[in-house]
């Protein structure tokens, strides 16, 4: 074992040249805990190591920090490239943003802004007058409010309407909305209690009628945007549900989850409920996102009467959830958008990803096959196939998109499994890093929404895999 003690101390490397280098780069603190951490790893390697030569000197244990540090001081959150076939994918960021969103949020994010005051009088002023106009023109309502998240819009509402009263919802609709989020648990965290109402497949108006009483505060409809009930069914209207509602002085709650701004089947794709539609049907509030298919920033838009998005605003958990100036100048920038539709395709990134035509992503598949046979044919075969996108997040989830994608083969008979494996690391610690998936003994690479074709092939060819 080697004399552990000739290894330089912390003192006398912060008093070379080199490390003060460091500190003045990274800073004393972080430098200091960097050399710690070298010489812990040091010591622990030579410790197991039978040779007795110490070979670690002071420029490789500088070397060592240096990695260390810039390591370290990289963020975390970085960009990356989702060729995985869901197009609104939670766990990469779901919706991308526009341009002139991301444009926005610059202005907004360099300086003091107008956020809560008006300019024209010079006091005070409410944050949603930034957005409101804009999504009551787009959605037909009477008012609008928006809060960081749908999840957070649906707990407001509940909250504010039918604190410690009953809510009938229909068994069917009890959906859980990702990362183990629950309507039931965000009832509950609302503070009202949860009347489930029919079954799982069959709800009928009548269910709701038994079920409504003196404790009743509200009845809601939530939209099983993410599963689909097929078969032997029956479902109460939002129309019924609205007329029942306002019968017994009620009001009609509808959480849409995943909502659009927009007839998606104006653009080829299927038909996914409106906050317009909802509204025309009586609802007298409507419940929905802003990073899925409306195609903006995380939020929870909130539409509806204005009697009832005043009380949501004097709910002291309004303040709590409230959106910060960045998220309202990107969901401002965004809506603009929508005033235009027939240049809404080429501008919101979303829309145009989901509407791709098969024969165009084909085309980039091929192409782009052709490079990277040059680069992994020793190792992979590499071929080109029809596969199938999901719009994800919730939305339509049992429509599937017609797409294209490169599938990545191992040559090697034995160890195929290995073999992916490694591949999918070294795609994933790319600078930029590739997200695949894993799928009948090859790696897949769904096109659908890749945009620049050389950051693709650049990034595989340092993958060095022949």
């Amino acid at each position: 074992m080697p004399d552990l003690y000739k290894l330089p101390s912390v003192d006398r490397l912060l008093r070379s040249e080199p490390f003060i280098a460091l500190i003045e780069a990274f800073g004393r603190k972080a430098t200091v805990d960097a050399i710690r951490s070298v010489l812990k790893h040091i010591r622990k390697e030579l410790s197991l190591s039978k040779t007795t030569t110490l070979d670690f000197e002071e420029n490789k244990i500088l070397s060592l920090v240096s990695d260390y540090l810039i390591s370290a001081d990289k963020p975390t959150l970085k960009p990356v490239l989702n060729l995985t076939g869901t197009v609104l994918h939670t766990n990469l960021g779901r919706s991308p943003i526009a341009f002139e969103a991301i444009e926005a949020m610059k202005v907004v994010a360099s300086g003091t802004t107008n956020l809560e005051f008006n300019l024209e009088r010079g006091e005070r002023s409410d944050r949603d007058v930034h957005i409101e106009d804009l999504i009551c023109s787009l959605t037909g309502a009477e008012a609008a409010t928006v809060v960081n998240n749908n999840a957070a819009a649906v707990m407001l509402v509940l909250n504010t309407l039918s604190r410690r009263k009953e809510v009938p919802v229909s068994r069917g609709e009890l959906v859980e909305i990702g990362g183990s989020f629950r309507i039931p648990d965000i009832m509950s965290r609302s503070d009202c209690r949860l009347v489930e109402v029919g079954t799982t497949n069959r709800t009928h108006l009548s269910d709701f009628e038994k079920a409504i009483g003196p404790k009743t505060g509200l009845i809601m409809a939530v939209h099983t945007s993410n599963y689909v009930i097929e078969g032997f069914t029956s479902n109460a209207s939002e129309f019924e549900l609205a007329d029942l509602a306002h019968k017994h002085e009620l009001p009609f709650v509808v959480d849409l989850g995943s909502g659009t701004l927009v007839d998606l089947e104006d653009y080829g794709l299927p038909h996914e409920r409106t906050p317009q539609e909802s509204i025309k049907d009586g609802a007298d509030l409507v419940t929905f996102s802003g990073d899925k298919l409306l195609g903006g920033p995380q939020a929870g838009l909130i539409v509806g009467r204005s009697d009832l998005i005043k009380k949501l605003k004097k709910n002291p958990l309004k303040r709590a959830l409230r959106c910060d100036k960045m998220t309202i100048a990107c969901l401002a920038a965004t809506l603009r958008l929508y005033d235009n539709p027939d240049r809404l395709i080429r501008r919101l990134p979303a829309l145009r990803m989901l509407t791709r035509s098969p024969d165009e992503i084909k085309e980039t598949a091929d192409r782009i096959a052709t490079e990277l046979r040059n680069s992994l044919e020793n190792s992979f075969n590499i071929n080109v196939s029809p596969t199938q996108s999901q719009i994800g997040s919730g939305a339509l989830p049992i429509e599937n998109l017609d797409s294209y994608a490169l599938v990545i083969s191992p040559i090697v008979e034995r160890g195929r499994g290995a073999a992916l494996k490694d591949l999918s690391k070294r795609l994933r610690s790319l600078p930029v890093p590739i997200i695949g998936r894993i799928l009948n003994d090859s790696y897949w690479l769904d096109l659908r929404c890749l945009e620049d074709e050389e950051e693709l092939v650049s990034q595989m060819s340092l993958l060095n895999l022949k």
